[in-house]
Formats: C-alpha cells, structure tokens, sequence
C-alpha cells in the first residue's frame, strides 16, 4: 500500500475506534490505542499518534484529551446525537408495531452503536419492552424500498393484499388477484405504516398498510399528473384523513369543557380555532374526513362534547347512538 493511502486508512482507522469504544469516562490510552492498531496490522508508536491526533484536530474533529495513570489518554465526546436523542429513537422503534420484533432488535442495535460500545449496553439496558403488538410481516423493509423506489421513480406499483383471519392466517383479498395502484406517499399515522395511492377509477385516494402487503412489484407505467400533484397536499390529506380512514370532509362545530382543550389541539393540531362559551366550555371548528372512526372519537367523550353542527351530522350522531343501543 502506497505510504499516503496507508496513512488515510490509519487515520480512518483510529477516528472509527475513538468514536465507538472512547468517551469521557472510558479514554483510550497512547498503550491502547497502539495495541489496538497493532492488531489490526497498523504500525503506530507514541510520536506518530500524536501527529495523527493532532491532524484530526486541526480537521475539526473534536479529539478531547485527559490523563489516565502516567499516560495520555483521548477519546471522543461530541457525537452527531446525544444520549436523550438515541433513546427517543429507541423508544420510536420498539413502539412501533409495524417493524417486527426481529427487525427491532437490529434496528435498536444499530441506533444504540451510534453512541458508542460504552454507552450502547446502557442505553439497552435501560430499554422498556412495553410493546407487545409487533406484526410479524417480515417483508415491510423490502415493500418500504420498492414503494419508496417506485414515488422516487413516480412509477405506478403492484402488489397482494391481505387480512388475518382467526388462527392468524393469510386470507387474500381478490382471491389473490393483485392490486395496482398509483403510489402518492409512505405515512406513519397511528403506530402503522401506510401507503396513499390516487384511483382514477374512484378520482379519490385510498389507503393501504404497508404490513398487509405481499410480493410488491415496481411497474414500468408512469404515475398520471393526478398522483404527482397530490404529493404536495400529503400533510393536508393525512391530518384530514383521520386515522387513515376515507369519508366525507366536513366543518364541524365542537362545544365542549375546558378540560378537553388538550384532546381537541392533540387530535386536530394546535392550530385549531377555538374560542370560550361561557365560564367553563369552549367552542372549536375543526375539519374532519367523517368515519366510523371520527365518531368512535367523539363517542368517548359523550355527556361532555357536543356536537353543534351541521345539523345533518347532528342527526347522524344520534342515528349512531340508536345503532349503539341496538
């Protein structure tokens, strides 16, 4: 190996082990550091590592130093994340039910490294297994790239379709017969993972779990402009769309007690106009995809929120309670 490659990898070399095995309450000492090299058929004495620490300093790295004994020791002390960030990506992950349990455990395994070999066994150590509804399609990464690829390529997809059933089977939709569909965008609503399409069939959107997805194909048909344009209104679809499920976008008016100020801003955005009706109510207009789901919602809080119009969601309300009491 040329002398000046041979010093890029040596140098490459020692910023990789001081950025996995080196924080402030683990240096690595001039001894360990040499060793280290050593085996990894890198020679390196006392003189040139401090050359070559020296060079990654005035490369901006931040290579910190302290004493440990009689000896020099470094190690590294700004990362790309902190410790508070990794964990909140942990958490993300294994609260995630789409990414299965296998998939977890790599992914978590690759975030905590991140923090270095000291800090990564803290950081898993810690961990909460509080998500016990993790899916078991294995197959969500691949269909995640090929959708992914297909927006990127703007290029309409194939795919299966199914639901579990009882014994928690396969049962295909169409008999197996597969869906084509004009991907929009990938969305994370609700601890799954979705795929909005454009039909020009229904001049609507629809949505699909990426997890109940089999055999994806990326197809060589061109997305219509349709499809292209509503990319740009994805965040305003996703938040009307409730829960990903379809229906009817209305005005509503909500009247409700102070107290439930929180769960209005948490469900429709704390932009949501609002204003006071009285000593203890409030009165806030939301827009809303109306579904099952929508009153699902509502009917949680029933004694306490109102629904004060339109009159034909009113009246649609009540004929929801009569169901309920049937």
């Amino acid at each position: 190996m040329a002398r000046e490659n041979f010093r890029k990898v040596k140098l490459l070399k020692l910023l990789e082990m001081l950025q996995q095995n080196s924080d402030e309450q683990h240096p690595l000492t001039t001894s360990d550091i040499t060793a280290r090299l050593e085996q990894m058929g890198i020679p390196c004495d006392r003189r040139t590592l401090a050359q070559d620490i020296a060079l990654l300093t005035e490369l901006d790295y931040e290579i910190m130093t302290t004493t440990v004994g009689h000896e020099k020791g470094y190690y590294v002390e700004d990362r790309n994340f902190s410790i508070p960030e990794l964990k909140i990506l942990i958490d993300a992950v294994h609260a995630s039910s789409f990414i299965t349990q296998k998939k977890s455990d790599e992914l978590i395994g690759k975030i905590a490294a991140l923090a270095g070999s000291h800090r990564a066994e803290v950081l898993k150590r810690g961990m909460v297994a509080f998500n016990t509804r993790k899916h078991s399609n294995e197959k969500i990464f691949y269909n995640v790239d090929r959708l992914e690829k297909a927006i990127l390529d703007r290029k309409q997809v194939s795919f299966q379709y199914f639901d579990l059933n009882e014994g928690g089977e396969k049962v295909y939709r169409r008999e197996g017969s597969r869906y084509t569909a004009e991907p929009v965008a990938l969305v994370f609503n609700e601890d799954n993972y979705y795929l909005t399409c454009y039909s020009s069939r229904h001049d609507s959107t629809v949505n699909y779990r990426v997890d109940r997805m089999d055999r994806v194909e990326v197809l060589s048909e061109d997305a219509c402009e349709k499809t292209l344009s509503l990319r740009g209104e994805v965040a305003t679809y996703t938040e009307q769309a409730f829960k990903m499920f379809g229906g009817q976008t209305e005005d509503l008016v909500l009247e409700f007690p102070r107290g439930l100020t929180g769960a209005v801003y948490d469900r429709f955005g704390e932009g949501t106009p609002m204003m006071a009706a009285g000593e203890n109510r409030c009165i806030a207009t939301v827009k809303v995809r109306v579904s099952p789901v929508f009153w699902g919602w509502l009917f949680q809080f029933a004694g306490q929120m109102r629904l004060l119009s339109p009159p034909h969601l009113v009246e649609e309300y009540k004929e929801q309670a009569r169901k309920v009491l049937e």
